[in-house]
């Protein structure tokens, strides 16, 4: 499922855009602003910037991890200006949630008017639960076939759409939890104790590099369990049932570029590093359960021509940019440098 097809190339577009003009639809109605506050690991910033863009009651601030990003998935957040301001942290994607979460707790900053665009807000879930359904829809010879998704993961918020979906009805065998190297979550469902990876671990497919995904909390609770803020279980969820619905595995580097040069040798397609993790799980999935002609549907989430250093290594082409990332060389780039340290970006905020 080709997800890459939107203005910033990148799956979240399909819920940023819808979701940022909910928001401007009823802020105006009430005659109200508003701050957005995004943590990104690369996609979502660029989604989020381009579907806020220009709405006159939203102004948004965007944390990305300094070394973590393309240089493609940074333009495309620093070139628009506007009503959209970039600060780049010096630390990981989990250091940038985590002072976006201090901020809409601290008391300080309420008249602010707070608000996310991550997953983390419900607004980024519901729009992306109507992909699976769409994807069901062209796909089923009947309604009574099963469909397998695979989900490339990193903070979960794809998946839980798709959760979501399946809770409204429907007809999902299982989910395909894939991840990169950070496999904490991959290692809770076959140990079932659940540790956060503190810094997460730098892959190539940067948008995965999230040590403690805030979906997971959902997830748990969705099954009868209690996550707090830290990553602790205070309540057990129904681990039965969890790995009924879902099969998580974790995929190296040397498995992902191999996904990628397969792809591309036996199909003539290019894919890029997350959909390639999506695509290797698969793989597991059916060799830990065997093949029985299941309808299967991998997740590609960003467009190949976002990542051109490690397609050019893997398979000696440089993908041909869509018109979404063209031209972006040419423009001007501004953005905020900070410190990991709550202290100062707390005073960014009060001083706009």
């Amino acid at each position: 499922m080709r997800l890459d097809r939107g203005p910033t190339a990148s799956f979240k577009d399909f819920a940023a855009r819808l979701m940022g003009r909910w928001m401007q639809y009823y802020l105006k109605k009430e005659n109200r602003k508003m701050l957005i506050l995004t943590a990104t690991s690369g996609d979502t910033g660029s989604a989020i910037a381009n579907a806020f863009y220009g709405l006159d009651n939203i102004e948004v601030v965007i944390l990305y991890p300094t070394t973590e990003v393309t240089d493609r998935q940074r333009k495309q957040m620093t070139t628009l200006h506007k009503n959209i301001s970039v600060i780049s942290l010096d630390g990981k994607f989990d250091d940038c949630q985590a002072l976006v979460k201090m901020a809409f707790s601290d008391h300080d900053l309420d008249h602010l008017g707070l608000s996310s665009a991550n997953s983390i807000n419900i607004g980024r879930l519901l729009p992306q639960a109507m992909y699976y359904i769409y994807a069901y829809s062209r796909l089923a010879q009947s309604e009574n076939d099963e469909i397998v998704f695979s989900v490339p993961s990193g903070n979960f918020g794809d998946l839980m759409g798709g959760l979501i979906a399946k809770k409204m009805g429907l007809p999902v065998k299982k989910f395909v939890i894939a991840t990169n190297s950070n496999d904490e979550v991959p290692k809770y469902f076959n140990e079932g104790f659940y540790k956060t990876i503190v810094p997460s671990i730098n892959c190539i497919s940067s948008a995965m590099n999230v040590g403690h995904p805030s979906n997971m909390a959902r997830i748990i609770s969705l099954y009868g369990g209690v996550m707090d803020e830290k990553g602790n279980i205070i309540k057990q969820p129904n681990l039965d049932l969890l790995k009924n619905d879902m099969f998580a595995v974790s995929v190296t580097e040397e498995e992902t570029r191999k996904a990628i040069k397969m792809m591309y040798d036996k199909h003539k397609i290019i894919i890029e590093p997350h959909g390639a993790v999506g695509w290797n799980g698969l793989q597991k999935y059916y060799a830990n359960v065997g093949n029985d002609g299941d309808l299967a549907v991998c997740l590609e989430t960003a467009h190949p021509a976002k990542f051109p250093k490690e397609i050019n290594e893997i398979i000696g082409i440089d993908p041909e940019l869509p018109d979404s990332l063209k031209e972006l060389d040419d423009k001007e780039e501004k953005m905020t440098r900070l410190k990991n340290n709550y202290s100062d970006f707390k005073k960014y905020l009060l001083n706009r």
